[in-house]
């Protein structure tokens, strides 16, 4: 490949995986549809909130096998499968009439789709960007971020207009053309030499070389404890609104809106940082944001102010802490087996 063609081919992929995460990021506006869904089937808010905990189980098995479907088919092929499969799942959710349809629609197919292109666009797009690591996660997962501020204001539109089984049908139609186009873009990126600053090549690690490691362990104890509490409030963030802080159904919507925010700020803001300083300081930074989030949810006099003000701490360190973390794993085991070693940490994580 020409340096010209090189050039083209790696920044019409960030382009690519910038509208794939996107559309793929829209999962994230879901506390937007539990009442209407309790509503719906009249089952408890619990029930129905626990879609998106089977969507992360889902996200986190895909995530698993997305290293080895890149390596038989190709990062295109996949990529336009997962909307596909994105695309489905939404229309089916439009049509679920019982929990146990809502489960396996919204949850475990939707949760597939989305971790297949996620993670797999994520890791593809870092390899062709050797020497800016951290500023490609942060525009690749910004976006992943900035998709559930976009879908909020689309999905809020649809529910009042069209109503609730056709948001997800117009919903699920939108995220599979732009996955779907986003891949057209894509192009799988060539095998890295790992270089120290001398010019020596350093070992890239196989998975099962890097899980021999005592630091691969601490890597997953840290993703573990760093984005747990942030999945968590992103799922039930409209519904915590209204029983901690006690807001009303439209101040209690603009939480989703705040995370949205916080969310695409911490990947942004952290990413860049984390070319500039070394990126367990930029974990840890965003570890103590979160703590004080956190702390003031559990402790803290809740209105308004006080609860948005958590929640952005909360989601801030989530978004940053997954954009950070691909570097951070090339850092020790190498760019070659990146999704494998991120698939494994991720799953660690979504599975608690």
């Amino acid at each position: 490949m020409t340096p010209s063609n090189y050039q083209r081919t790696r920044w019409l992929t960030l382009i690519g995986t910038i509208i794939t995460q996107f559309a793929l990021g829209s999962v994230y506006t879901w506390s937007l549809f539990n009442g209407a869904l309790s509503a719906k089937l009249d089952a408890p808010v619990s029930q129905v909130a626990f879609s998106f905990g089977l969507l992360s189980l889902g996200l986190a098995i895909s995530s698993s096998v997305a290293g080895k479907l890149q390596e038989r088919f190709g990062v295109k092929r996949v990529t336009m499968a997962s909307g596909i499969l994105l695309g489905l799942g939404f229309f089916l959710t439009a049509h679920s009439d019982n929990l146990m349809m809502l489960w396996l629609s919204a949850g475990v197919l939707v949760g597939l789709a989305d971790g297949a292109g996620y993670l797999l666009t994520l890791s593809n797009c870092v390899k062709w960007f050797p020497e800016r690591k951290g500023l490609i996660s942060a525009f690749a997962i910004g976006s992943y971020g900035l998709g559930s501020l976009g879908f909020k204001f689309i999905d809020t539109q649809l529910l009042e207009t069209v109503g609730l089984e056709k948001t997800f049908v117009i919903w699920g139609a939108i995220a599979l053309l732009m996955i779907v186009f986003g891949a057209t873009l894509m192009k799988d990126a060539p095998k890295q030499e790992v270089k120290t600053s001398n010019g020596v090549v350093e070992k890239d690690y196989t998975l099962a070389e890097s899980m021999r490691k005592p630091q691969y362990w601490m890597l997953a104890v840290m993703f573990l404890t760093a984005c747990m509490s942030g999945l968590y409030v992103i799922g039930v963030a409209k519904d915590i609104a209204q029983s901690l802080a006690h807001l009303d159904v439209v101040s209690a919507a603009n939480a989703v809106t705040v995370i949205s925010i916080a969310n695409l700020s911490g990947r942004l803001v952290l990413g860049i940082l984390s070319d500039k300083i070394a990126r367990i300081r930029v974990i840890t930074i965003g570890q103590v944001i979160s703590l004080v989030g956190m702390a003031a949810l559990l402790f803290a006099p809740l209105n308004a102010v006080t609860f948005f003000a958590a929640i952005a701490c909360v989601a801030f360190n989530f978004g940053g802490t997954i954009t950070v973390f691909p570097s951070l794993v090339s850092e020790f085991f190498g760019l070659n087996n990146l999704a494998k070693k991120l698939r494994c940490d991720l799953s660690r994580f979504r599975y608690r």
